[in-house]
């Protein structure tokens, strides 16, 4: 278990000043490529008007300016939210949540949306939900069958089927 800090919460793996203060790094960073891009483009006023990289030099300086404002406020003012961002339990349900779907994303290559969705589904209800294995893997099945029904059948709009393809035999 966690430990506590002074105030009886559980102690905080990250506070929302550090987090600000890399998100706005990010910022900033993003906002010195746009800029730097911009300028390769050509981000002058040419003899027909702003070249093309003209507006996209300064959203990039705005974003910069702003990155490196939250930046300074997140490391060097008085008022930095010092307060917990995420702790231990707060952090094992995100990654509950968010690891499953990389799996999913990565399944997505191998065997498909259709099949990929169906396992999601059916792990999903099971592992959170805590519903018997039979009604998530029903689940699973049936909503992918619907999906295959409206996109493949009545739309004719194929949906990726994966490097694998193991829904060839279907004929789609």
């Amino acid at each position: 278990m966690a430990k506590e800090d002074t105030s009886g919460e559980p102690a905080a793996l990250a506070r929302n000043a550090t987090v600000d203060a890399v998100a706005a790094a990010l910022l900033t960073l993003v906002g010195i490529v746009v800029m730097y891009e911009a300028r390769r483009l050509g981000a002058g006023w040419t003899s027909d008007g702003p070249g093309a990289g003209y507006f996209p030099f300064y959203i990039g300086m705005i974003l910069a300016i702003g990155g490196a404002g939250i930046l300074y406020q997140a490391l060097l003012s008085k008022s930095a939210d010092k307060r917990s961002f995420v702790n231990r339990a707060q952090l094992v349900r995100v990654l509950q949540v968010l690891l499953p779907s990389i799996v999913y994303a990565l399944a997505i290559m191998f065997v498909g949306l259709y099949i990929a969705s169906a396992l999601y589904i059916a792990v999903f209800m099971v592992w959170l939900g805590k519903y018997p294995p039979w009604k998530g893997v029903l689940v699973g099945v049936v909503v992918s069958a619907c999906f295959f029904a409206m996109f493949e059948v009545w739309f004719k709009v194929p949906l990726y089927k994966g490097n694998l393809d193991p829904l060839a035999f279907l004929g789609y």
